[in-house]
């Protein structure tokens, strides 16, 4: 018989603090407090595999729970010496969820469960307080009657605070016996007026109720939001979790509180909390009384008058500390405690690993490592690589107000103020007259890199979490939130409408890359800081780690940061993005509109030299490691005039009819640009432009040499290949460039010749593509598009129900599709070292800096991964952790 409950409480338990996946977290730690010999109120976790089976089977359970959920019941009951429902002695729960990753605030509680009419009598008499077993009642009432009964809260509040005006009470503590008798009446009659029946008396019923409203709240709006932005599969569901309750609201000698053993938000070694005297958990976090500093140190530093839990009850406070202590000791890390005093005994009800910031989680790791209490390696897989975020972007204030507008997707990361400009000429204008804005487009090209560097960050209606938008914020490391749908952008008359709302071209607004929130006006920000933490851990982190990792980067600014932060090269240099600055895209365009071959000799001459100075100033800052150059990419269309004034420009420029050239670019218009005349594609129809890189680079790599005397080895990455003979082809134009440019130069050049592999074709031929490719980087975001057959720019649209109905876990742009995507990867990485067992293989899709990604390219055993400059500190630890993890199960 499947076991569905394990019991806990004595100093004894059923379950342990490896059994989170089964028992949530909270469940698997207060079986491990039990087991510890700490004072646990005795109770039971219902497991998560009943939350399973309870959305497989229609919202039912097992026929076996109902004997298990009772019998656990009754244990509680020996252990307390009460009866759930006597009348005399009653036995009353708390209820609460538990999944098996922290989820602060997310789903549903409820405490004093088994009261009733004739309950509430024996407890007063039992407790010799009429006050506190009324005032538990209806707490009781009005959270059951929110939670599983669905009715609003506010109305009960407004029932309390027109009881505490007419009888003219500050706080809910003033109000007295009689007070909640006349309140409990009016509670009851609303919930039988709102549902046409009494609220439940039977203890049973009430239990299954609380049961069903947590297992319920797993899968509220509120609950699945929070689980889509931290990638928490709802597979996992949550545990219940029963206890016999104990109560801080028993008078000034009880008290309820919430504690970490360091600070969450420095990480400095120091207890730090709030309680509560005369109240319930609840009331500590829902804000209702000003709580009261737990230690005397943290009251007088806050400069309270209120005594500290130090002062007010010492005994409880010396045995709470010894608790902290004995705890962080156990778990080795910080822990978020919570812990009621009843009548001046200590009750603890949570331990768990602390949320923190990246910096404090920086700083504990370091410092728990000289406290001889983790190992290096222990401490580099205690910080989460992700938040290493917060410490390399702006974050907005987490005490500011926020006047929300829409979401959108927290498309890359950082905060960012200042006003709606539509276009990426107003953008780079208003950046010359020293103004902040905000590009607000439907969906930028590459056309708008301008604006997009201009702006202080990026907001689109259309694209996903890998859209241009998204892919080029990142790697200058701005604020983007994309695919905000709700979005009604008017270029003509300059305004965006939304749900009502309307913001005008000059209108301040802020954007939250980490939220995907976009808000109205300005709100105040905290600047990063990089603390020596960083630093020590990222050596450690150095040092354990097995993959490279590089930089997608195409100009100095963004190598030099990526230098700074630690890349070992570049993976990939998208050359498409150089060609957009000033006099230079009027050259792209001649060569593209030009009719003949000549013509478009003549305007590649003129680029030859802006290349190559781009490609020596990489060269050099790399200093001798390695870059991977990409040759041109995009489908033309990208590049062509739009407007009539553009295109004047252009035939100026070439001595040519205007209207020749419209009908020129009209050509050259495809249905699916991203599937048609692009990569090496356009290399094959005009090897001049290929012949032209090619020389560039050579000759940027004969200067950059003599300029450092470090030795330039150019990667070069012939794009979209997908039959070995295009390859070939490109290939042969390259080599005898670089023929040339040794001939003319009297160098020795050193290079390789390799593809991305980016076409599901490609990765299947990858045994015959070795053949003449030295080198493989994986494009994952082209591949996971040609794979799944749909477009990162409109995925947005439908991805997020995708994973709302379960068909995919997480948006396969930001995660790699392991079993799909991935699969791919390991067949073209197996056929490519059959046929050339030397090949150097990496990824330099955006997956590259997605530490999930990354554990899998370690795994198919990659040389190294590509991202964005401001995600090189996350993919160095995420490649530690991935190796250490390996290392440790080999």
């Amino acid at each position: 018989m499947a076991k569905w409950v394990y019991s806990f409480g004595n100093g004894e338990a059923e379950g342990a603090a490896e059994m989170r996946n089964l028992l949530g977290g909270k469940g698997a730690n207060l079986a491990e407090m039990s087991s510890l010999g700490l004072p646990v109120p005795p109770g039971f976790t219902i497991t998560t595999e009943v939350c399973t089976w309870y959305y497989d089977h229609d919202k039912s359970y097992p026929d076996e729970l109902s004997a298990q959920l009772f019998e656990a019941v009754d244990k509680v009951g020996v252990a307390t010496g009460r009866n759930f429902g006597d009348t005399e002695r009653p036995l009353l729960l708390s209820v609460r969820s538990g999944a098996r990753v922290s989820m602060p605030g997310m789903m549903d509680t409820v405490l004093n469960l088994g009261l009733n009419d004739e309950t509430v009598e024996a407890l007063a008499k039992e407790a010799d307080d009429r006050r506190f077993a009324y005032d538990s009642y209806r707490r009781f009432i009005q959270m059951y009657s929110d939670v599983v009964l669905g009715l609003d809260h506010h109305e009960f509040e407004e029932i309390l605070e027109t009881h505490k005006e007419q009888n003219e009470l500050e706080l809910d503590t003033d109000v007295d016996a009689d007070g909640w008798l006349s309140i409990i009446a009016k509670y009851k009659d609303l919930v039988e007026e709102e549902l046409g029946k009494p609220f439940p008396q039977d203890p049973r019923e009430q239990l299954w109720g609380a049961v069903g409203a947590v297992f319920s709240s797993w899968m509220v709006p509120r609950a699945v939001t929070y689980r889509r932005l931290h990638d928490l599969p709802a597979s996992w569901g949550t545990a219940v979790n029963v206890q016999a309750m104990v109560f801080g609201n028993m008078g000034e000698g009880s008290a309820t509180g919430v504690a970490f053993t360091r600070n969450p938000s420095t990480g400095e070694k120091a207890l730090y909390g709030e309680f509560l005297v005369n109240a319930q958990g609840e009331d500590v976090v829902a804000g209702i009384r000003t709580p009261q500093d737990i230690t005397e140190k943290a009251r007088i530093e806050a400069g309270s008058s209120n005594p500290s839990l130090e002062m007010l009850m010492p005994e409880a406070f010396a045995e709470f500390q010894s608790y902290c202590d004995r705890l962080e000791a156990h778990y080795k890390d910080m822990q978020d405690l919570e812990f009621t005093i009843e009548k001046g005994k200590l009750w603890m009800l949570q331990t768990r690993n602390g949320k923190r910031t990246a910096k404090a989680a920086l700083k504990i790791a370091v410092d728990l490592v000289e406290e001889g209490v983790l190992s290096e390696v222990e401490a580099i897989g205690r910080v989460e690589p992700g938040a290493l975020d917060q410490l390399l972007h702006p974050t907005i204030d987490p005490d500011a107000e926020r006047d929300i507008v829409t979401t959108g997707l927290p498309a890359s990361p950082g905060a960012a103020s200042g006003a709606i400009v539509f276009t990426s000429d107003e953008a780079e204008k208003a950046k010359g007259d020293g103004r902040k804005v905000i590009l607000v487009r439907v969906e930028t090209s590459p056309e708008d890199i301008h604006g997009m560097h201009a702006a202080e960050g990026i907001l689109t209606s259309r694209g996903g979490m890998t859209s241009h938008a998204a892919v080029v914020a990142r790697g200058m490391g701005k604020p983007c939130v994309a695919g905000a749908g709700a979005l009604r952008i008017d270029y003509r008359n300059g305004v965006i409408n939304c749900a009502g709302r309307q913001l005008k071209e000059g209108d301040t607004i802020t954007i939250d890359g980490a939220t995907g929130q976009v808000l109205s006006g300005e709100v105040k920000m905290l600047q990063p800081t990089l603390s020596g933490d960083f630093g020590i851990l990222m050596g450690w982190a150095d040092r354990g780690r097995r993959m490279k990792v590089r930089t997608n980067a195409e100009t100095p600014q963004d190598a030099k940061i990526a230098r700074d932060f630690g890349a070992e090269g570049i993976g990939l240099c998208r050359t498409e993005h150089m060609f957009f600055e000033g006099e230079r895209i009027v050259s792209v365009r001649e060569m593209i509109l030009a009719g003949s071959e000549d013509g478009r000799r003549a305007a590649l001459a003129k680029l030859l030299p802006m290349q190559r100075k781009d490609f020596a100033d990489l060269f050099e800052i790399m200093h001798g490691l390695p870059v991977t150059i990409r040759l041109l990419d995009p489908p033309l269309h990208e590049f062509l005039p739009k407007s009539d004034e553009e295109l004047a420009e252009v035939a100026k420029a070439m001595g040519a009819d205007p209207e020749l050239l419209r009908d020129r670019a009209l050509a050259l218009e495809e249905f699916n640009p991203m599937l048609g005349h692009r990569g090496c594609r356009l290399l094959v129809s005009y090897p001049e432009i290929a012949e032209m890189q090619a020389r560039a680079i050579f000759e940027a790599a004969v200067l950059a040499a003599k300029e450092t005397g470090a030795p330039v080895v150019p990667e070069i990455m012939v794009p979209l290949v997908g039959v070995k003979a295009e390859l070939d082809l490109v290939k042969g134009r390259i080599d005898a460039m670089a023929k040339a440019v040794m001939e003319e130069t009297g160098s020795e050049l050193t290079y390789h010749v390799g593809t991305m592999i980016e076409l599901p074709r490609a990765a299947l031929r990858a045994a015959e593509i070795a053949q003449s490719a030295e080198f493989f980087s994986f494009g994952t975001n082209d591949l996971t598009q040609t794979t799944f057959g749909i477009s990162r720019d409109d995925a947005a649209s439908f991805l997020g129900t995708y994973q709302a109905k379960g068909i995919l876990e997480q948006d396969p742009f930001v995660s790699l599709d392991q079993e799909g995507v991935g699969e791919l990867i390991s067949i073209a990485t197996e056929r490519g070292r059959a046929t050339r067992p030397e090949i150097k293989l990496g990824i330099c899709g955006e997956h590259g800096g997605d530490p999930a990604s990354i554990d899998f390219c370690e795994g198919v055993g990659l040389e190294y991964v590509s991202c964005s400059p401001f995600r090189v500190p996350i993919a160095r630890l995420a490649a530690a952790q991935s190796a250490l993890k390996k290392q440790s199960s080999d």
